[in-house]
């Protein structure tokens, strides 16, 4: 592979992820390019890039899924590369391809590794042949009831119903006895074809009380590949990762090198090219089994970049450009513990439901070990129509004592008024035995979680008396402050007073 020039490369992509490869792409000195809906014309990746260009409506479908406006734009500023970040075209195979063929650098896997790795069943039969782990189940796809049942007794309850082009927790289905299984076929199914198009469906056994394990490889695309190391994701909801830490707390030595060991033969099985992630599924007797392969940068891909000291967008740039691994496996070392908090515009008091709005104040935590990776700032308002992630609160402490005492103190220290957020659920979740001994599993959420326990506990007549004394207070220390110098913005002082009232009550609670 010969070297490639890139000098200046188009964003697909919106948020955190979107100002994360910015920053990455402004300390190689490369000029970077966002694109933007209507709804994000005042974004931050918008103002945080050099050039900034509209793609279209609102909905995601009129403006990051349409590839060819992305294209166009790319080719009219005089993009040499395109970066898609996660989600929205990040896994496309069509869209890769036809970067390519418009003479754009895809920073990303190859179109046919994208295709091979999103589709689970072509995925499985890979890894069996290269000798990795995968959950004992069906290698072709299920239409017929009478097949699934006799796959199903075979592999024994439960079992798991999976779509074969899923992904993100779509198209998934535990049944636990055979007189529910066809009619959960016939619903998984047609859940698949509605949200992927493709309607086959496998069968796998059902891991009860599971780990979720994923592992960081870098691949060269001629077969070299190398790891840096994993990540435990087992806080979810609705199979959507909320906490992630690495070192994972479930491993003894001996097991991560024989899972990151599964998870370069995977890497080198389809000729990787970049930065990937393999995911493991984790049984309460030790066995792992390979759940897929994420063939693109991870939203938690922070807590890699603390613990190894690499960074893996500008990992993904030098590859792309075909200089090659960035480091060798020899080289790389784990070293304190990690952790991310994703934040949500979501309301734990009511289930996870997303929250919009105006964000009216919003300070981030700083000290030692402290890393926030954003989207948003004061003034901002939310838009209904993504993906509600805001920013992902990342803390590195020594060990894992002090990385939860930290992630304690910085959840502490965020102040973010406007929309809900799930702040409170970080705090709850680092009080609990399950989490802090490590044992936690995927169903920590689900038996656990109770939202009655993030109900505001004040009367009315309390909120109103902590917004009122807060208000008095604002308005006399500004008096006492003098006249605000000239050119200040004249309703400053009445938003510092909404903010002060806010930050009293959340602070009461």
């Amino acid at each position: 592979m010969g070297r490639t020039t890139i000098t200046k490369v188009l964003v697909a992509n919106r948020g955190e992820i979107a100002v994360r490869v910015i920053q990455g792409l402004r300390e190689m000195g490369i000029r970077a390019v966002a694109v933007h809906s209507d709804a994000d014309r005042t974004a931050l990746h918008v103002m945080t890039a050099d050039e900034a260009y509209p793609i279209g409506p609102a909905p995601a479908s009129a403006s990051y899924l349409r590839g060819d406006r992305l294209i166009e734009t790319a080719l009219a500023c005089g993009a040499d590369a395109v970066h898609p970040g996660y989600g929205f075209l990040s896994e496309n195979a069509a869209f890769a391809r036809a970067c390519g063929e418009a003479g754009l650098v895809f920073i990303g896997p190859r179109p046919e590794t994208i295709e091979l790795m999103g589709n689970k069943l072509a995925a499985r039969r890979r890894m069996i042949d290269s000798g990795v782990p995968v959950i004992p189940g069906t290698e072709t796809a299920l239409r017929d009831p009478a097949a699934a049942v006799a796959a199903a007794r075979e592999i024994g309850y439960p079992v798991l119903l999976k779509a074969a082009a899923g992904g993100g927790g779509k198209g998934m289905r535990v049944v636990r006895e055979e007189a529910d299984l066809a009619a959960a076929l016939r619903r998984t199914m047609g859940e698949a074809g509605s949200a992927f198009g493709d309607d086959a469906v496998f069968l796998e056994r059902y891991v009860e009380e599971p780990k979720h394990i994923e592992v960081q490889v870098l691949g060269d695309g001629r077969g070299g590949a190398v790891h840096l190391f994993e990540r435990e994701c087992s806080v979810q909801r609705r199979h959507q990762k909320v906490i992630e830490e690495s070192p994972s707390p479930s491993l003894t030595p001996e097991l991560r090198e024989r899972i990151c060991d599964a998870a370069v033969r995977t890497a080198a099985a389809v000729d990787y090219l970049g930065a990937g992630t393999v995911e493991f599924i984790l049984s309460p007797q030790r066995e792992f089994f390979f759940l897929e392969m994420n063939t693109r940068l991870q939203v938690e891909h922070p807590i890699t970049e603390m613990v190894t000291g690499t960074d893996l967008v500008r990992a993904q740039i030098r590859i792309a450009r075909g200089q090659g691994l960035p480091y060798r496996q020899a080289d790389l070392r784990q070293r304190g513990w990690a952790i991310e908090f994703r934040i949500y515009a979501e309301d734990p008091a009511r289930n996870f439901m997303p929250a919009i709005g105006r964000i009216s104040s919003h300070v981030t935590p700083t000290g030692p070990g402290v890393r926030v990776d954003s989207g948003i700032y004061e003034g901002f308002d939310v838009p209904v129509h993504y993906d509600p992630l805001l920013a992902k609160l990342v803390v590195w402490g020594e060990d894992r004592p002090q990385a939860i005492a930290r992630g304690r103190r910085a959840l502490q220290e965020f102040t973010l008024h406007g929309p809900g957020h799930n702040i409170p659920f970080h705090l709850w979740a680092l009080e609990r035995p399950k989490f802090l001994d490590g044992t936690y599993t995927t169903n920590f959420i689900d038996e656990r979680f109770d939202p009655a326990e993030f109900q505001d506990p004040l009367p009315q007549d309390d909120r109103t008396a902590l917004l009122t004394a807060a208000a008095l207070y604002e308005a006399r220390r500004r008096e006492l402050a003098g006249p605000s110098p000239a050119g200040a913005d004249a309703d400053a002082g009445a938003g510092n007073w909404r903010r002060s009232a806010l930050r009293s009550m959340t602070n009461h609670r």
